[in-house]
């Protein structure tokens, strides 16, 4: 929130996407600031003057980098100040960004922000990443990321599952993804992968699932679940054994979690529903799609035998024969490589087994 002499503006969330609202605070009435695209991200930054009327606030979409405004909120024009700089080139207009809602099983609608390349074919053709967290009330901004698009730009169309967990619907939306209610997101997840396929714009097997920490657990949950809607699956530093951490007092990181997925040393119902979903523990006999794991051998979140008991179990249980693979950092924690040039070698390895797993290589 803004205050000035005569206007207050304020940040809010309204169906998953960010919105500023400025009020005149003489008539008290109030209007948007109104943007094109479909899905955005929006920051408002505070002032160094009261007695104004310009506002300033950062706007970025998936297929918009950063650009930072001035807005005169009597006259709602706008200045644009600065805009975030893409050393290889990039012309929005190569790009299309969707704002889509999947119906989940209990009604909820579940936000999809949708990035693909203008000439890439949406007819259930192309590859799609569908990427999810869900977890401690964070949001998934549809913001600018130059990394999507080396792979948009090879043909995946990219999306965001705004699943139950985060905030992006406020804070009962992240009521609705903890605790016994944590099912949800991963039901909210392979809802969305669902409502992409009936739309025509994926096909089963050919959607690659992705997410790293609380988002892994998403993908190994959605793995067990629907092995049959995915093309691949990439855990990055997965919290995949649920139920082994929490039951684990004495990991110093345990007893600050429980508020988030429940105590199961104490509750027989948290121990149930935790049991319900923990990936590890749910591993099957049946076939699974390709799968990279990787992990961090100093990681004090996600300790690194979580990834390595989770494939060496799915080694055990898999009925095909696709690839599965770990990959352990030895010099890294919970955030992978530390240094800008080793971080994006890693973003490579994640892209380059998903180009070769789908045969996009040549």
């Amino acid at each position: 929130m803004a205050e000035f002499s005569g206007n207050l503006a304020r940040l809010e969330r309204i169906d998953g996407l960010p919105r500023i609202i400025v009020r005149d605070l003489a008539s008290g009435a109030e209007h948007a600031i109104e943007f094109d695209e479909e899905a955005y991200e929006l920051g408002l930054l505070p002032g160094y003057e009261f007695a104004t009327s310009s506002l300033r606030f950062t706007y970025s979409s998936m297929t918009t980098p950063r650009r930072t405004f001035d807005y005169d909120m009597a006259t709602r024009s706008r200045v644009l100040r600065k805009e975030q700089e893409v050393p290889s080139g990039h012309d929005a207009a190569d790009y299309i960004t969707k704002r889509l809602f999947a119906k989940a099983a209990d009604g909820a609608m579940v936000p999809i922000s949708l990035l693909a390349r203008a000439d890439t074919p949406m007819d259930g053709t192309s590859p799609l990443l569908l990427y999810g967290y869900g977890s401690y009330g964070m949001s998934m901004p549809a913001s600018f990321s130059t990394n999507r698009l080396s792979l948009v730009g090879r043909g995946f169309i990219y999306a965001i599952a705004h699943i139950r967990g985060g905030t992006e619907r406020g804070y009962g939306w992240y009521l609705d993804g903890k605790l016994d209610k944590k099912p949800n997101t991963f039901n909210d997840f392979i809802a969305a992968a669902e409502y992409l396929i009936a739309s025509g714009m994926a096909s089963a097997g050919r959607i690659a699932i992705h997410g790293g920490s609380a988002g892994g657990m998403l993908v190994g949950a959605a793995a067990n679940m629907q092995p049959d809607l995915w093309g691949a699956a990439v855990g990055e530093v997965p919290f995949v054994d649920v139920l082994g951490t929490m039951c684990d007092k004495d990991l110093p990181l345990t007893p600050p979690e429980w508020p988030e997925w429940g105590n199961p040393i104490e509750d027989a119902a948290a121990y149930a529903t935790i049991a319900s979903y923990s990936p590890y523990d749910n591993v099957a006999k049946q076939d699974y799609p390709p799968i990279l794991a990787t992990a961090g051998l100093t990681d004090p979140r996600v300790t690194y035998w979580e990834p390595a008991k989770w494939v060496a179990k799915l080694r055990h249980l898999k009925t095909d024969d696709n690839p599965l693979l770990l990959r352990t950092n030895m010099e890294a924690g919970h955030g992978g490589a530390s240094g800008r040039f080793d971080y994006l070698k890693e973003v490579a390895i994640v892209y380059g087994f998903l180009l070769k797993v789908f045969g996009m290589t040549d």
